[in-house]
């Protein structure tokens, strides 16, 4: 049975991950193909409850240990569940963040070895990884701008470590330059989207799984 494709959204805070993995979802069903969306941490029972206690602005003196520890948790309920079982059909997987997430907010902002965050991540997700990341790269401060008033644990970081998030992604892109596409999320919502788009199109062409659908 042929492996399906998995695609993940990377980026810093406010970068539009969320949006335009949603509607690359929209758009390949449009098509006629099985998609599977899914988010990080989240996307089954168990890691939606784990998000919460990740999530919660009053667990600020969570250590970064425990925080990194409790990603992967989620990580592993929606490998198995969900991400797995798709993949295994044949279907496309679209994921808002991923381990890259893990590498750079518990690794290069939070201190952690990235090494270490890695080798862990690859005995939790047995070999699942990304096909394709798209990081959509924006201005720390710009992103930050983009939240609303009421911020979660993760957003309410200092501006330090989030400049700091940011670097560690284009850190991962440059060493892993064939698989991490990196996409400007300043521009016009439309005109990123299409850019990605295209992407995941010739992905699919080289892969004989383009329907003629229109969109």
């Amino acid at each position: 049975m042929k492996r399906g494709l998995f695609i993940t959204f990377e980026g810093p805070e406010g970068s539009g991950k969320s949006t335009h993995s949603k509607l690359l979802c929209d758009f390949l069903k449009a098509r006629g193909l099985k998609v599977l969306h899914t988010r990080e941490p989240g996307g089954t029972t168990v890691s939606e409850k784990i998000r919460k206690i990740l999530l919660d602005s009053r667990n600020k003196d969570m250590d970064t240990v425990c925080e990194m520890l409790l990603y992967m948790a989620a990580r592993v309920q929606v490998v198995k569940e969900k991400i797995r079982p798709a993949l295994r059909k044949g279907h496309i997987v679209i994921c808002d963040r991923f381990l890259d997430a893990s590498v750079v907010y518990q690794g290069y902002a939070g201190g952690i070895s990235p090494d270490i965050i890695k080798d862990i991540g690859l005995f939790i997700t047995k070999g699942v990884s990304p096909d394709v990341t798209f990081l959509l790269d924006i201005d720390v401060k710009k992103g930050l701008a983009r939240l609303g008033k009421t911020k979660d644990r993760m957003e309410r970081k200092s501006l330090f470590f989030h400049n700091r998030v940011r670097e560690g992604y284009l850190a991962i892109a440059r060493k892993e330059a064939k698989r991490v596409r990196v996409i400007s999320a300043v521009e016009d919502i439309a005109e990123t989207q299409e850019g990605i788009r295209k992407v995941v199109l010739r992905i699919l062409n080289s892969r004989h799984q383009i329907t003629n659908k229109p969109q």
